[in-house]
């Protein structure tokens, strides 16, 4: 069985749930290690350049990055866990702060759904992830807004199954927001995409996401 690789930014990271009874790889991206520390957690892994952390931590766990680098700690977090084999990523404290790392974070769950792995990004009580040439599948027993977009230039035969409003093999694209504020109808649903990439956003707790992992 494939760990899943829980990774903690600098944000406030909300309530956080780990799965216990299967393999995991929790990662502490740079001051995201406060957060852990906050839970009891003891993180496998601490990764980053450490600005924001204001020290260095000790302990052959710690890979540190220069300041001056083309990745955020986030996305150099992921990365570490994509060598180490996990292909589903939690992320948690990437939502909130600084709007430009929040925007920075949603680019990261495309660049996982790019490299054959899928990761879910939760904070304030939402849940944002992407997929590509594929489809996402909701449970039924879900409530609440869920909006659909098209992080790329476009995304081809777009169908829309069990939400309040259905789409048949539409076209998404990166500059109008037709996806947004669906809603659940307590059915099961399904969103796929024949061609693209589709970034999802909706209200679940971490708990209740991570069973069905």
């Amino acid at each position: 069985m494939e760990p899943v690789c829980y990774i903690v930014g600098a944000c406030p990271p909300g309530p956080m749930a780990f799965v216990q009874d299967c393999p995991s790889l929790i990662i502490a991206a740079d001051q995201g290690l406060r957060h852990l520390e906050k839970t009891g957690v003891v993180p496998d892994l601490i990764v980053g350049d450490f600005d924001s952390l204001g020290q260095v931590p000790s302990g052959e766990n710690v890979i540190q990055h220069p300041v001056e680098k083309d990745d955020t700690d986030m996305m150099l977090a992921v990365k570490t866990g994509l060598g180490r084999g996990c292909r589903t990523f939690v992320l948690y404290g990437g939502i909130g702060g600084r709007l430009d790392h929040t925007y920075a974070n949603l680019q990261t769950l495309a660049y996982l759904s790019d490299h054959g792995a899928r990761g879910y990004l939760l904070g304030d009580g939402f849940v944002a992830t992407a997929w590509k040439d594929g489809a996402l599948d909701f449970p039924a027993g879900l409530a609440g807004p869920v909006s659909v977009f098209c992080p790329g230039e476009k995304a081809e035969g777009v169908t829309i199954e069990g939400l309040y409003y259905p789409l048949q093999n539409a076209v998404l694209t990166s500059g109008f927001p037709l996806g947004v504020s669906n809603q659940f109808t307590g059915v099961s649903a399904r969103v796929s995409v024949r061609k693209g990439t589709l970034l999802a956003m909706w209200q679940e707790a971490p708990a209740s996401l991570l069973e069905r992992l």
